[in-house]
């Protein structure tokens, strides 16, 4: 952080703690709204000194911060990222189907072959919806 922007804050901080300290202040109305019109003008004054050339910068770089977060979410990283996922469950199933096969009864196997067909059928699915969202 620059110094010039770490003094606005604590300019920013001072004045505002001083706006409420007049307003609280046990003085009459017009002394109150004097010494506030007073602190704005003052406050106006140091506004000129800010940089807004740092200002903009900054707003630029989050910009391209946010745009960047925004290309990690798309259509083809989606994409991927399901058929990955598809292929893990695929490879889950045939274990599960394998392990059946090897230590269960044929109504065991029948079960995991139904999981199998299921997964395979849902994640294809998935699959055709991400990659033609129109259909």
């Amino acid at each position: 952080m620059s110094k010039k922007k770490g003094f606005g804050k604590f300019l920013t901080g001072a004045l505002v703690g001083a706006g409420l300290g007049v307003l609280f202040a046990p003085k009459k109305g017009s002394e109150t709204r004097k010494e506030l019109k007073i602190m704005i003008e003052d406050f106006l004054e140091e506004l000129k000194d800010v940089d807004m050339d740092e200002v903009r910068e900054n707003i630029e770089t989050k910009i391209f911060e946010i745009k960047m977060e925004l290309e990690d979410l798309d259509k083809e990283k989606a994409l991927k990222i399901a058929k990955k996922k598809a292929k893990d469950i695929q490879n889950m199933v045939e274990e599960l189907v394998e392990y059946s096969v090897e230590k269960g009864t044929p109504v065991l196997e029948g079960m995991a072959n139904s999981i199998r067909e299921s997964s395979i059928k849902v994640t294809k699915e998935i699959l055709a919806k991400l990659e033609n969202p129109d259909n």
